[in-house]
């Protein structure tokens, strides 16, 4: 049984934001408007930038900041330009009326220069909450979406792990990753009664920090 859908990405990162472990290892989020992209830009020179409700990667536009140049990254299509009002502008055409979010962009660690991320399935089976899956997505060769719909390529989460980082490190961040999805299962479920199954979307830097992108009520 699916249970209780939640759509909106912002009400599901103020609550994970409550928590100060969780919050931790959340990219600094916020509502999608000029000001706040300008700010997040100067501030970490990448951000990322989706709409509130979707999934899949549909609508998912990587902008960027190196000196006085802006560009923004929307599936394999690139443009740049030589103000930030230009980019604006251009960027309101792309995501139409849709509500977004901005996120920082974190700098994945990668494959062969593909970035890659990981998907934890949990599924509530009677009163108990089951890890079903972990599995790393890598991006299609020239795309910084992960998603499979988007022609990403399916490894295990130990696979991702060893050949992004190193081997060394497979166990540690794999329990780390799920003492995380334990936790922000507890605090979903306690404000959202009705969940039964999540999947909770990780990104390891490559410095080797943990982060959490965002979680689905109807993963794939």
């Amino acid at each position: 049984m699916a249970g209780r859908q939640l759509a909106n990405k912002w009400v599901k990162t103020a609550v994970l934001l409550s928590n100060a472990k969780i919050a931790a290892h959340i990219p600094q989020t916020k509502r999608y408007n000029a000001a706040n992209l300008h700010s997040m830009l100067s501030a970490y020179g990448m951000v990322v930038i989706k709409p509130v409700v979707g999934g899949g990667g549909y609508g998912v536009i990587k902008v960027t900041k190196e000196g006085e140049t802006y560009s923004y990254t929307a599936m394999s299509k690139h443009r740049s330009f030589r103000s930030f009002d230009r980019l604006f502008r251009s960027l309101s055409g792309v995501k139409k009326k849709r509500r977004y979010i901005i996120q920082r962009g974190i700098h994945l660690a990668k494959i062969d220069g593909r970035p890659i991320d990981y998907r934890v399935k949990v599924v509530k089976v009677r009163e108990y909450w089951e890890i079903r899956a972990m599995v790393g997505r890598l991006a299609r060769r020239g795309l910084f979406v992960t998603n499979l719909c988007k022609g990403g390529a399916k490894l295990s989460a130990s696979q991702g792990i060893r050949r992004s980082l190193s081997g060394g490190k497979v166990a540690a961040k794999k329990s780390e990753m799920r003492k995380l999805t334990v936790l922000s299962t507890t605090i979903l479920e306690r404000k959202f009664p009705g969940i039964g199954q999540l999947g909770f979307d990780y990104g390891i830097d490559t410095s080797g920090k943990i982060w959490i992108f965002e979680v689905n009520t109807r993963p794939q």
